[in-house]
């Protein structure tokens, strides 16, 4: 009887984590919302999710990107935001693309 309450529980974490391995990483499209140093928010018209943009623009957030402004970003979920490595515009061009500049 033991084993039967076991197996059922196996299986469900194994569904799990196979579920959040296959959302880690992708491509989002969206609306920004709010825009702050490093990062801003994005809604997708399903939700709003929190960018972390540093890798891509540094801490010169503000400077490349508006409230309004249709994105594309390629990244992955980490820790409850979405680290961008990516950002285009509605013409394909890249936004912030060195975090050095």
């Amino acid at each position: 009887m033991k084993l039967s309450v076991k197996t059922p529980l196996v299986l469900m974490g194994l569904v799990a984590c196979t579920g959040a391995t296959q959302m880690d990483n992708g491509v989002l499209t969206g609306t920004v919302e709010r825009v702050w140093e490093d990062g801003f928010s994005l809604n997708t018209g399903n939700r709003s999710i929190r960018v972390d943009s540093w890798s891509v623009c540094g801490d010169n957030t503000r400077q490349n990107i508006s409230v309004g402004d249709e994105l594309t970003l390629e990244g992955e979920f980490s820790g409850g935001e979405f680290d961008a490595s990516a950002i285009t515009n509605v013409n394909d061009e890249n936004i912030c693309s060195a975090a050095s500049s």
